[in-house]
């Protein structure tokens, strides 16, 4: 009698185990089923289906300058260097060429900055605004004011050496300054900015109406 005491206790502990497997599959099951119910019903939202374009933009291809004539990080030719102060270079603004705008800009600007130069606000050597939206490049020498380079519409603003149009790098003997091609998309299709305004007045009305940047950086030292 004993010995079938313990085989029906055995059996019942056995059985016990099993129904506390069975039921925390069951627990499992519905918990994994509720889970998925849930993601496809957050999927489904307004709010999901607005960010699923977003998310796809993401992955869209980088918004990007890129020029024939300056190396990312490399020194840049005596073709783009200033041509007094104790500079010799023949002061042509670089070839530029852009891709990967956002969708919804409507117009581009180009400001070209050394913040090494020892000013303690850094250097404007070139700003070009109000370029159409279609426009996706910029042949060489477009900053010159005497050629017709620039595209219909763009405007040149007055640079640090207090003239209108393309200046090159001519920083002092020393160490190699950083000049950043930087081209902005913008969300309006022009500033609205007086004819002689300045690097910092048009620099405030394009980072208010930026949709993203890209940034060329090219060395100068002598």
């Amino acid at each position: 009698m004993a010995g079938k005491r313990t085989d029906r206790k055995a059996r019942r502990a056995r059985t016990a185990r099993l129904v506390a497997i069975a039921a925390a599959a069951v627990t499992v099951t519905a918990t994994l089923a509720w889970g998925n119910a849930a993601a496809a019903a957050a999927a489904d939202t307004p709010d999901a289906k607005a960010a699923a374009p977003a998310a796809k933009k993401s992955k869209a291809s980088k918004f990007a300058l890129v020029s024939p004539d300056i190396g990312q990080g490399k020194t840049l030719s005596e073709d783009q260097v200033f041509n007094s102060f104790g500079c010799k270079g023949k002061n042509l603004s670089p070839e530029l060429h852009w891709s990967g705008a956002p969708e919804g800009t409507k117009s581009f600007a180009l400001m070209v900055h050394d913040p090494d130069a020892p000013t303690g606000s850094g250097f404007w050597h070139w700003i070009v605004y109000n370029i159409p939206a279609d426009v996706d490049h910029l042949p060489a020498e477009a900053g010159d004011p005497k050629k017709p380079g620039l595209p219909k519409g763009a405007v040149q603003g007055r640079t640090d050496f207090g003239t209108v149009g393309y200046g090159g790098p001519c920083p002092p003997p020393g160490k190699p300054h950083h000049y950043h091609f930087r081209l902005f998309a913008l969300k309006v299709p022009k500033l609205e900015v007086p004819a002689d305004a300045t690097a910092a007045m048009i620099g405030f009305n394009v980072n208010a109406n930026k949709l993203a940047e890209a940034d060329l950086v090219g060395l100068y030292g002598r």
